[in-house]
């Protein structure tokens, strides 16, 4: 039963059922990384709109550090997006069962990566800020393609602007009072994406706080545990295909 689990949450053949679990899944690791990592270097890592924000807030005041380091963030997301397609590509052309598997092994790597090297960096800040904010941008680069990709765009798991304003829009829907002498049809809140956008939304929170707790009480040893529940699910599709 649990390697059914994994092949289905994270193998080639998807069903809404595995996209949204796995989105959940997802969107819980993505709060908990980035909240930890907030902790770690007081900047959070899966927010390109902030980053890009800055780094014109930065132009404007003549910080061309400041802005030079917004523009490695953005890029390091971008080349995160772009290693996910590379990874997805080269299975799908060679019809692997580790498809998505792959670029989730790689995130459960590089975060294992953050955990071990993050705590050996601490003497060195000069090292340990853009080390980090590089790592993380591209792991939440590499997790919102990958769960972009196999839903088709319908879930993103790394920032909640677009969650939350969907959400309100269906909340609006829910709200509104129909009126029948108006020859048109009602208004109707999507109570199945209300669902599922409520379900993305509490695990990103969720995550967080168990990140930043987490990072707290045990430092970066937290994202270990976070890391073997990644590489878990993602190594039995990767496993399928070495056996054939």
């Amino acid at each position: 039963m649990p390697l059914e689990l994994a092949r289905r949450l994270v193998g080639k053949d998807r069903t809404v059922a595995a996209n949204r679990s796995l989105g959940r899944l997802l969107a819980f690791v993505a709060g908990a990384i980035n909240a930890g990592g907030f902790l770690a270097v007081q900047q959070y890592t899966s927010h390109v709109t902030g980053m890009l924000s800055a780094l014109a807030d930065n132009l404007a005041l003549g910080q061309l550090a400041l802005v030079f380091d917004g523009l490695v963030a953005v890029l390091s997301f971008l080349s995160g997006a772009m290693a996910c397609a590379v990874l997805v590509n080269y299975a799908r052309r060679r019809r692997l069962s580790s498809e998505y598997a792959l670029p989730l092994l790689a995130e459960a790597l590089l975060i294992l990566c953050f955990g071990l090297l993050g705590s050996q960096l601490t003497q060195f800040e000069a090292l340990l800020v853009p080390f980090t904010v590089i790592l993380l941008c591209f792991i939440m680069g590499l997790q919102n393609a990958v769960v972009t990709k196999l839903s088709n765009a319908v879930i993103r798991t790394t920032h909640m602007t677009g969650i939350v304003t969907d959400l309100g829009i269906e909340l609006g829907k829910l709200l509104y009072v129909n009126d029948r002498r108006v020859e048109m049809a009602p208004v109707r809140a999507d109570r199945d994406r209300l669902a599922v956008l409520a379900s993305l939304l509490l695990s990103f929170v969720m995550g967080g706080v168990v990140g930043a707790f987490g990072f707290k009480w045990v430092g970066y040893a937290f994202t270990v545990p976070i890391a073997l529940l990644l590489a878990t699910f993602a190594l039995v599709p990767f496993w399928d295909d070495l056996r054939r």
